[in-house]
């Protein structure tokens, strides 16, 4: 059973405010889950956070939908997280994090073999879920608060092209991978525009180039957002990066590899070694 936490001066769980981050993935979003994971105890008088890691079914739920969308799918996604919801305690402000409540990272393939080439046609269904739970769990008034972690658009598909390499069984190289997404999104107008169609208009965005060296990482913008005070943050310690991209060398190693023929089994277990060779 989770520990209720103690709450800053201020705070009032009559007035919850949720935070949602839903990605999107390759924007510092490991770095974010596990930094507030690793320090939820010192922030716990300012939030109550929750990665990943603390609704694996849910986010499970969420991905799946995306590659299979089927309606029964998100009404499986929307019941995960009511039960997740429901073993939560109140609080003035809730931050979940989870890209898969964007969908799928584009790259991947639908069931039918189509390409994901953006996040729109899922993530708001998914999002309307999403604020039917809360509003459900927190009731109708609850403040539903929107933060994306962005990058900036060709950078952002060269590590979705470096986290495909060495995650699924991708063989073109980045060229080609490339020019399957002619109308390529970019992230900021595509956070936009899936918001907007949620009717949220309370929106924050922070760019991986501008967060990312600052002191707690990609999480620095989040603790703003909330409204950590500045001497909290300095008191914690510097964020180590988390789910790096593998340099050109690495990623030229992982292609070769993906087009050798090998087993799945022995793949994965070439690919794991080196990547603990690189960490």
């Amino acid at each position: 059973m989770r520990q209720r936490p103690t709450w800053a001066a201020g705070g009032s769980p009559d007035m919850a405010r949720v935070v949602v981050h839903p990605g999107f993935h390759k924007t510092g979003t490991s770095s974010l889950q596990t930094y507030l994971t690793k320090h939820r105890a010192a922030l716990c008088p300012y939030m109550a956070f929750y990665g990943k890691d603390d609704f694996l079914q849910a986010g499970a739920a969420a991905r799946l939908y995306a590659q299979r969308p089927f309606r029964w799918r998100l009404w499986l996604f929307r019941r995960r997280l009511d039960r997740f919801l429901a073993t939560i305690s109140d609080a003035p402000v809730v931050v979940l994090s989870r890209e898969t409540f964007s969908g799928s990272m584009p790259g991947h393939r639908r069931m039918s073999g189509r390409l994901i080439t953006r996040y729109h046609d899922v993530a708001v269904p998914l999002g309307h879920q999403i604020n039917a739970a809360l509003r459900a769990r927190f009731g109708p008034d609850v403040q539903i608060t929107y933060f994306y972690t962005l990058r900036e658009r060709e950078d952002w598909i060269r590590s979705v092209y470096g986290h495909l390499l060495r995650s699924i069984h991708l063989t073109c190289d980045f060229n080609a991978f490339r020019a399957q997404f002619p109308d390529l999104i970019d992230p900021a107008t595509e956070a936009m525009r899936i918001t907007q169609n949620l009717g949220i208009a309370d929106v924050h965005c922070a760019d991986l180039h501008d967060i990312g060296h600052r002191r707690a990482g990609p999480a620095s913008a989040l603790l703003d957002l909330i409204g950590v005070p500045a001497a909290v943050q300095d008191a914690l310690p510097p964020a180590a990066r988390a789910n790096a991209g593998q340099d050109l060398e690495l990623q030229n190693t992982f292609l070769a590899l993906n087009r050798a023929g090998l087993s799945k089994a022995a793949l994965k277990r070439r690919k794991e070694e080196l990547r603990r060779l690189a960490d």
